[in-house]
């Protein structure tokens, strides 16, 4: 079954421990709705620095990546309907970019 990796966009960090532990409930849950179609968890990342031909920036780019998680599915819309249940879209004010991870 193809794979395929959401990018996420956005987000913010929680100010408070309850808030905290309200954004991490709800990535837990959906998470866990994606049984076993859910192939990597991902992490959050911090800070990054764009490399090109150019040379290098020390910004991230216009959308930097706040994070990633890898998922299983028949399609690239199937993925795509996963990720509009993601708490980075529902509530994080983020996005998530869905692509297909092809095999080599």
């Amino acid at each position: 079954m193809p794979q395929f990796i959401f990018a996420y966009h956005g987000g913010k960090t929680p100010e408070t421990p309850e808030e905290g532990e309200q954004v991490m409930a709800a990535w837990r849950n959906w998470m866990g709705g994606m049984g076993k179609a859910l192939i990597q968890p991902g992490n959050p990342v911090g800070a990054s620095i764009t490399v090109s031909a150019a040379g290098v920036v020390d910004d991230g780019g216009a959308n930097p990546v706040s994070g990633y998680s890898v998922v299983s599915a028949d399609s690239i819309e199937a993925a795509t309907e996963m990720a509009k249940g993601c708490p980075m879209v529902v509530s994080a004010n983020g996005s998530v970019e869905v692509a297909e991870i092809i095999e080599m």
